[in-house]
């Protein structure tokens, strides 16, 4: 039995914003509506952050499959553009809101987290028996 990495890379987005969910809905339980609002706001900074990685990671992998010798053109000026914009937007967001940057930054981490949770979920399933 092969592994479809396809249908892992399809199901990170779904666990991120699980983790989202029971992540804000823990720092509701700790400081109310304030924490549970940074944790989700940094938990859709990380989906955001994934699929731009994700995107980034397609093209380039098509661009080297389309020429192999020849080294990729990545439009980089365009997703310089795109991660200052997200970047601005998340400094704007955690400066003049005055949410909570320590749990913004706990809610960014649910990427990783998904992310290790679908490589212990390929672990099991694939070489746990």
């Amino acid at each position: 039995m092969q592994p479809d990495l396809d249908q892992a890379i399809l199901r990170i987005p779904s666990v991120i914003a699980a983790l989202g969910v029971i992540g804000a809905s823990v720092a509701w339980r700790f400081g109310g509506l304030p924490y549970a609002a940074a944790f989700l706001v940094g938990a859709a900074a990380a989906y955001f952050n994934f699929r731009l990685i994700q995107r980034f990671v397609v093209r380039l992998l098509g661009a080297l499959e389309a020429r192999p010798a020849q080294p990729p053109k990545v439009a980089s000026l365009r997703l310089f553009i795109q991660l200052a914009i997200f970047l601005a937007v998340a400094f704007a967001i955690l400066r003049f809101t005055g949410i909570n940057i320590v749990v913004a930054l706990y809610g960014f981490l649910v990427c990783p987290a998904a992310v290790m949770l679908e490589g212990i979920y390929y672990l099991i399933a694939y070489y746990g028996r």
